[in-house]
């Protein structure tokens, strides 16, 4: 997939185009977090985001950046989950339709908030093959605008203004860290924090189970295929060739956690920053944790990437 990758102009550019629609997020700090880590931490909160998840800011502006005569035939992408609602809830506000193609075995609350959303959906089998062949099946008989989960400029882009948040929030960080799957949301957060400060540490934190963008770096191929095994449900995909380029160039670093240091840490998130946050959130706390000597002293800012969990499963 040929993606020209965006700069921090065009972050700048899509954060005033969502503007209208998106939520500025806050930052929270906790200070019995920051006394067991020996660390200052600022908690970007995209749990908080629209849809409950950072992915409304690349829906939001994929979606605003068309041209009226693209626009009229909709988007359809492929989804698990929260880049599905996002990219419903943004097409909503322009008052186009959105085709969501849905894996079967997807997390039950997503799926449900992607039908509250007005998606238009298809099912497929729970494999990218499959989701990818749908979706290029539902673009060809409607005529919609692909907007491709991660691997889409438009998206990068609009991922990477939580970054410009965060860094107006928070002066003085020396470390940021983001969860990876796909990528859309680190790379973007890689080009931000750069564009505005090329000294910041830009870190990612990847389920052991679900290693591909660590892997990846450390081969310098990426991995093209593999079979995630883990509970975090937002990180099963396989990252984005794009996105490997944009860590590759700005010299990102993965973290890997185990299954069960992320549930340890989303425990320790919703009992200290009362927040109800995704399993695939607190990844970021965990790499932290697993590593916290050092870390001891830094000011880091983390993102949590959403809060859309359900609450009949939790992982412990």
């Amino acid at each position: 997939m040929s993606v020209t990758l965006p700069g921090l102009e065009q972050i700048r550019d899509a954060a005033a185009r969502i503007a209208p629609h998106a939520t500025i997020t806050p930052v929270l700090r906790s200070a019995a977090l920051e006394d067991l880590l020996g660390a200052e931490l600022h908690f970007k909160c995209e749990n908080l985001q629209r849809g409950g998840a950072f992915k409304f800011r690349g829906a939001c502006n994929a979606v605003w950046s068309l041209a009226d005569d693209e626009a009229r035939h909709g988007v359809v992408t492929h989804s698990s989950g929260n880049h599905g609602n996002a990219l419903a809830m943004a097409a909503a506000t322009r008052g186009i339709p959105a085709h969501v193609v849905v894996p079967e075995g997807a997390v039950r609350a997503k799926v449900e908030a992607i039908e509250r959303a007005g998606a238009i959906m298809h099912r497929c089998a729970p494999t990218i093959a499959a989701r990818e062949a749908k979706a290029a099946q539902v673009q060809q008989a409607t005529g919609a605008i692909l907007v491709h989960p991660y691997a889409d400029t438009r998206v990068i882009a609009g991922q990477g203004t939580a970054m410009l948040e965060l860094l107006q929030q928070s002066a003085g960080l020396d470390t940021i860290i983001a969860p990876v799957g796909g990528g859309g949301l680190l790379s973007g957060c890689a080009i931000a924090a750069h564009g505005m400060n090329p000294a910041l540490a830009v870190l990612g934190a990847e389920p052991a189970g679900a290693d591909d963008a660590a892997q990846s770096l450390a081969r310098g191929a990426r991995i093209e295929s593999f079979v995630p095994d883990t509970v975090c449900d937002g990180l099963r995909t396989l990252i984005g060739e794009p996105n490997l380029e944009v860590l590759r160039e700005h010299r990102v670093e993965v973290i890997t956690v185990s299954d069960e240091e992320t549930i340890a840490a989303m425990k320790l998130l919703w009992q200290n920053l009362k927040l109800v946050v995704e399993v695939s959130s607190a990844t970021v706390l965990a790499a932290l944790l697993k590593q916290r000597d050092r870390f001891a002293g830094c000011r880091i800012g983390l993102v949590l990437t959403g809060g859309n969990v359900d609450i009949d499963r939790l992982p412990w």
